[in-house]
């Protein structure tokens, strides 16, 4: 049997992880608005509070979360093995290293939500500081993998 993938199967699977990696950061962005509406219904105070309430932020950003934890790292181990499958090997570098270390931070931030859900304010201030740190290495890491798409289709 033979698990051998067409050559166009093994070109055009290189490009499903960079639009999904795009779309989360997308996603990933409007996860930090959320959250920033949530740090902000629980700072208000009065009609402001019960005004934020309704928008039911904090809801939304746990499931928006859940959504980008599950992806984030089906899309990372996806990448790993398109890469694997089509040239025999993992390029190890600023990319892959960066990349696995944003897989780390996502879940390290998610496992700190049952301790935030009890009130624990040193879980909410290093959940936000590791998600603004997983957005500016999401930002770059976005860059740098359209290099490495610049380098496929130049390479085609």
């Amino acid at each position: 049997m033979n698990l051998e993938l067409s050559p166009s199967v093994k070109y055009w699977s290189q490009f499903f992880h960079p639009i999904m990696m795009w779309a989360l950061l997308l996603i990933s962005v409007y996860a930090a608005y959320l959250g920033l509406q949530v740090q902000r219904t629980r700072n208000a105070q009065g009609e402001q509070k019960k005004e934020l309430i309704k928008g039911r932020y904090n809801v939304r950003h746990y499931q928006i979360g859940s959504i980008l934890l599950a992806f984030m790292v089906a899309g990372s181990i996806g990448g790993m093995a398109v890469t694997y499958i089509n040239n025999g090997k993992l390029f190890v570098g600023p990319h892959l290293l960066a990349g696995l270390g944003m897989t780390t931070i996502i879940a390290f931030s998610a496992a700190l939500s049952p301790y935030m859900q009890k009130g624990a304010n040193w879980a909410r201030v290093t959940h936000i500081l590791l998600n603004f740190t997983l957005l500016g290495l999401f930002t770059w890491q976005a860059i740098t993998g359209m290099q490495i798409v610049q380098k496929i289709l130049t390479n085609a």
